[in-house]
Formats: structure tokens, sequence, C-alpha cells
């Protein structure tokens, strides 16, 4: 059967001839269970995110070192980012040489180990060897988890399937809020919010037990009759020929051109170079506005704003994941109906207009005599960052990153950006209190509004909009962009071999 565009499974001309064959998000109860069995990675990250902030305020009441010092405090929460790090690089080995299922046991069984030993910390330097081992599960999820939900989903339905691994985030970082808040009269408060994290990596280890590996994964490894099986639970008879024959073909091709590009490529290339810049920038510029400092120390943003109980704090915090979470599935909606460039210029103006409030209201409130009404400011403040954040600059590097680059370089440049978020992540976490020691709590939310103008004006220059583009239309973008339009017969790849 020879594939031409109209008759490739998923592709607009296919399924105008066959209406029949369209898959809605619903239509296939089997594809939707193992999206949400898939998700609960996403739900890992989440409440590892989530849940140190809470366990962070009985840690320093159970360990004087870490009370005297915040870059103890600092490195109890970063650590889990360096395992992160480390889990997101070998994770794309792993997928490539294990399979994603293999992959997934890997993280529930590494992340159920490091919550075990962090509940069972006798002092804080334990407790960060179990914080890297649970960022190290996190992180191969966080490879692992998007791509075997994308590999078995019809494409018609990818992209909002896909979608729901951010919203298993969020909804892991709300969660845990409603954790901490639960334990907060438990003995062994921060040992229980902690050790509970690995309940739903051992839920998932059991029912991956019974999920199929990737049926093109299994394409890859020559295990066809396996694949087949895999793909006649997703579509019906009329389509399954199509889909076989269609990822047969994808799959030889992939192989052949993971032989042919390498990571030094993407340098070589001016086309790869401005879709990589806009790309692991707007990554970057996502945790240098200070989202996951939010996330991490939003029940110390609150102490600091004058509410010393920390039930209230947790209670004042579970508000904002609760924000996040819905903010997330707003932004799910609009960014296919609003577009990405706008939406993120939209989320930053607010987000901009949130941390110049946080920061009145706290170097306010540390020289007004009664702090009370600027302690309910802040947290107003830190509400409409979350508000402005979640459905725009939330969704929209790691969407846009989906989108940017060439099938030959999307796998590569994808997982750089990915790195370059990890880090980035890691330098906020790791200098935010330290910063806030220093300079004072409202410079430093001053200096993350700075930082949000920068992003602002770079989104303005470097970030191109895609909403509606085929890969085809996006590739062509590039190429005007680097070479001039009068170059666009020719193929995107063949100024990078001479650059």
């Amino acid at each position: 059967m020879t594939l031409t565009l109209e008759s490739i499974p998923g592709s607009s001309g296919y399924l105008d001839l066959f209406p029949d064959r369209r898959m809605s998000y619903f239509s296939n109860m089997y594809v939707l269970g193992l999206t949400v069995i898939a998700g609960i990675g996403g739900l890992l990250f989440g409440y590892d995110t989530g849940v140190i902030s809470g366990a962070l305020l009985y840690i320093k009441d159970d360990f004087e070192a870490v009370n005297q010092s915040s870059f103890l405090q600092e490195t109890i929460v970063s650590m889990a980012l360096v395992g992160a790090i480390v889990g997101a690089a070998s994770g794309g080995w792993i997928n490539d040489a294990y399979g994603r299922k293999k992959a997934t046991l890997l993280a529930d069984v590494v992340f159920t180990a490091g919550a075990i030993i962090m509940a069972a910390a006798p002092d804080p330097y334990v407790l960060i060897l179990g914080r890297i081992l649970v960022g190290l599960g996190v992180g191969i999820a966080s490879v692992t988890a998007p791509v075997y939900i994308a590999e078995a989903s019809p494409s018609e339905v990818r992209g909002g399937l896909v979608s729901t691994n951010v919203l298993m985030i969020t909804s892991g970082q709300f969660l845990s809020y409603l954790v901490n808040l639960a334990f907060t009269e438990v003995p062994g408060t921060w040992r229980w919010m902690l050790g509970v994290s690995a309940v739903p990596a051992i839920i998932q280890f059991v029912l991956m037990l019974f999920m199929p590996e990737s049926p093109r994964w299994l394409f890859m490894k020559s295990d066809k009759e396996k694949a087949i099986l895999v793909l006649s639970k997703i579509y019906d008879i009329a389509r399954l020929e199509d889909e076989i024959d269609h990822l047969s073909a994808a799959a030889e091709e992939e192989l052949r051109k993971k032989k042919t590009v390498r990571y030094l490529d993407v340098f070589k290339s001016k086309e790869i170079r401005l879709a990589f810049l806009a790309g692991a920038g707007l990554q970057a510029f996502q945790q240098f506005t200070g989202i996951n400092t939010v996330m991490y120390y939003s029940p110390t943003i609150v102490q600091m704003a004058g509410f010393q109980s920390n039930q209230l704090a947790l209670l004042l915090s579970l508000a904002v994941a609760g924000t996040n979470a819905v903010g997330t599935i707003v932004g799910i909606y609009l960014i296919d109906h609003f577009g990405r460039k706008k939406l993120a210029l939209s989320s930053l103006a607010g987000v901009i207009i949130s941390l110049v409030l946080l920061s009145w209201a706290f170097i306010s409130g540390s020289s007004a005599s009664s702090s009370g009404v600027y302690g309910w400011i802040a947290v107003i403040g830190l509400a409409l960052y979350i508000a402005f954040f979640a459905p725009g600059m939330g969704p929209v590097p790691w969407t846009l990153n989906s989108e940017v680059y060439p099938e030959q370089y999307r796998g590569i440049c994808g997982g750089m950006s990915a790195t370059v978020n990890w880090i980035s992540n890691l330098i906020v976490a790791q200098t935010f209190l330290t910063v806030a020691e220093l300079v004072g709590t409202g410079a430093t939310f001053l200096i993350l509004a700075g930082i949000a103008v920068l992003a602002a004006v770079f989104v303005i220059l470097f970030v191109p909009e895609t909403q509606g583009l085929t890969f085809l239309e996006v590739e062509q973008m590039w190429k005007e962009r680097a070479w001039g339009s009068s170059l666009n017969t020719e193929s995107l790849l063949e100024h990078g071999n001479s650059s």
C-alpha cells in the first residue's frame, strides 16, 4: 500500500475521506485507561513538587541544622532536581533500549525506594539521599510518560491525551497539599507526607504489569505480532491495516533518521539553531519567572507574609495549588483557540503584575507596624500569579517544543530543551531562599518580575506563532527566518550541512 498525504491514518485528508474512522477522546476506554495509568508518572512529579513545600515546615522543627541553614533547606528541595536531571538524561536511552513499559516500572521502583528512605531518614543527609532517588524516578517518568501516551494514541486525539500528563502534574501538586493538610496533626508529620508518595508509584507499578508495550517501540524492535495485538485493541478492523502499514513505514524512517542526526547537528544548521533558541529559551524562562519556586516554597512564602501557623500556611497553599490545576485545564482549551504566542504574552503580562504586587506587599509589610493587610495582599498576589501563569507559561513551552522542530530533530531538541528546563528549575530552587535573605523577599519578587519582562521581550522577538500550522509549514517558516523567502523551495536541511 502506498501512503500519500491523504492516506496517512489520522491526517486531515484521511479522516475527511473516512470520517467514520475518526476517534474521540472518550470513544476508546482502553486508550483512555492507558493514558491515565501512564499519567501517574506526571502525578508523581507534581506530588513531589508540592509535598516537599509543606514537609519542609516540619523538617525544620525536627532538625535544628535545617532550621538554621537556608542552604540545607534549598538542598533538600533541589537534590530531587539533580536526580531528575540525571533520570531525564538517562531516560531516553533506557526507553530506547528496554522499552517504555520497563522504563516506567524502573521509575516506580526507584521512586518507591526513595520515598521509603525519606520517611525513615534519621538525619537531613539520609533525607537528601532519598530526595535524589525520588528525583531519579521522576526524571525517568518525565521522559517516558508523554512518549508512551503519544505512541499509543490515535493521532487525531494525541495532543489532548498527551496534555493530560500536564494536568496530572498539577493535580499531583493539589493532592500533595491535601495530604500535607491531612497529616498536620499526626505524629511524625513530614515522614508521613513524604512516605505516602510511594503509594501512587506502587499503584502504577501494579497496573503497568497489565499494560502493553508501546506498539511503535515493538515495531522498531521487529516484534510486529505483539504490536499488532496492541493496535487491534485501539483501532477497529477498517483502520487497523492502514495503521499497521503507516507505523511500519514510520518506524523504518525513524530508525534511518536516528542514524544520521547527532546532537552537534543541532548547532550546525541555522534554522535548527533558531528553533532550539525559541524552544529552550521558553523552557528556561518558564523556570526563571519563578513558578516552581512558588510551588516549592508557597507555604514558606505564606509564613513570610505573616501567617505563622503551619496549618493555615498549608491551607492557603492548597488554594494556590487548586488554582494551578484549574488554570491548567483552562490552558489546554485556550492553547488551540487563542494561539501559543498570544497566550504566552498574556500570561506573562499577568505574571509581571502579580510579582510587582507581591513585591510591594512584602516591602510595605516589612516597614509597616501592622502587616496583616499586606499579608493578605501577598496571598492574593500569590494566587493571581498562579492564575495567570498556569494557563499560558505552564503548557505553552511544552506544546511549542513538540511543534517547532523538524521530525528528524524533534526528539533530540525536545530532550535538550527539557534538560534546560530541569537545570533552570534547579538553579532557581537552590538560590531562592538565599537571595531572599540577602536582598529581602520583596526585592526577590521584583527581580523575578524583571526576568518576566525579559521573557515577554524574548517571546515577541524569537517565538513564532504555530497555531494551526502543519509541521511542513513550521519547517518552511524557520527556513524563511534563517535565509529569507527566496529560498522557499530548498530543503530545510541543505543549509544545515554547509553552515
